[in-house]
């Protein structure tokens, strides 16, 4: 299990709620499928303010009611609410749409118009007021985490898209955080609009052993001890299937036949978003 840079131990892999909340007919069944997801052990929640503009947030509040103490919370503020005063009031609103009291890890989702060291200062200020107990950053590279200086030593976290097909971040990044002590979250795991899930890489792994490309996308990230993978699903199958990567573990030759298909990176690449 990864551990947070104070020691503060935090779950490999977690549920993502990128497209939850947009639509009412569905809010139930996905705080179902985040409840399903806490059953099998997959206690960290990753949200975002700007998630369906705070209903996938409100989805999450749904699915811990009650189970508050199982689940580890991750939110994040969008950039131009990142200034001094502006953080700590987005935090207040995203603690009232999760009906919760504190946010385990807070993130800036991206870099904005406000200077890091003033979005630092609001998180300092809500850590020491309870309202979350750990921050970090999202989509930041090692020149954003350089320029934080001496509060670096504080930052928990970053957020990145990393994947199979986006591995960029191996060449400095994900050094550098290792080097720390520093997880990193691997957002879109299992990529976007199924490319990757259709690659011939991933059929032939998985059929090796009777799993999904999916699930071998997953446990492909979480062969790094310094990863954290956040899949979102929504459907029972899929939710079962991804906890079930945690006792997927991939070979030598399968790690061989991957980076056969998938390069790893030779030299800086600029940091993957979507």
């Amino acid at each position: 299990m990864p551990s947070l840079p104070d020691g503060t131990p935090i779950p490999a892999l977690g549920q993502g709620t990128w497209h939850m909340g947009e639509g009412a007919r569905s809010r139930a069944e996905e705080a179902d499928a985040l409840r399903l997801g806490l059953d099998l052990g997959m206690t960290l929640i990753d949200t975002a303010e700007m998630y369906a503009e705070g209903g996938a947030e409100e989805v999450v509040g749904e699915a811990i009611a009650g189970r508050r103490d199982e689940a580890f919370l991750v939110s994040k503020v969008y950039p131009h609410n990142a200034s001094r005063h502006g953080a700590i009031a987005a935090c207040e609103r995203s603690l009232k749409r999760l009906r919760v009291e504190t946010i385990d890890l807070y993130l800036l989702h991206w870099r904005g118009s406000h200077p890091l060291s003033e979005t630092v200062e609001a998180f300092e200020a809500l850590k020491r007021d309870g309202k979350i107990r750990h921050w970090g950053v999202s989509n930041c590279d090692v020149d954003d985490l350089e320029e934080l200086g001496p509060a670096l030593a504080n930052c928990a976290a970053d957020q990145v898209l990393y994947s199979l097909e986006h591995r960029g971040i191996e060449y400095d990044l994900l050094p550098f955080c290792t080097q720390r002590q520093m997880p990193v979250m691997a957002y879109s795991p299992v990529g976007q609009g199924g490319k990757l899930l259709r690659h011939r890489a991933l059929h032939d792994v998985a059929a090796r052993y009777g799993i999904t490309p999916a699930q071998v996308a997953i446990a492909w990230t979480l062969r790094h001890p310094h990863i954290i993978s956040i899949p979102k699903s929504s459907t029972p199958t899929h939710i079962r299937q991804n906890a079930a990567t945690r006792d997927i573990h991939l070979t030598p030759d399968d790690l061989t036949t991957l980076d056969t298909a998938f390069t790893p990176p030779a030299r800086k690449r600029g940091l993957a978003m979507l």
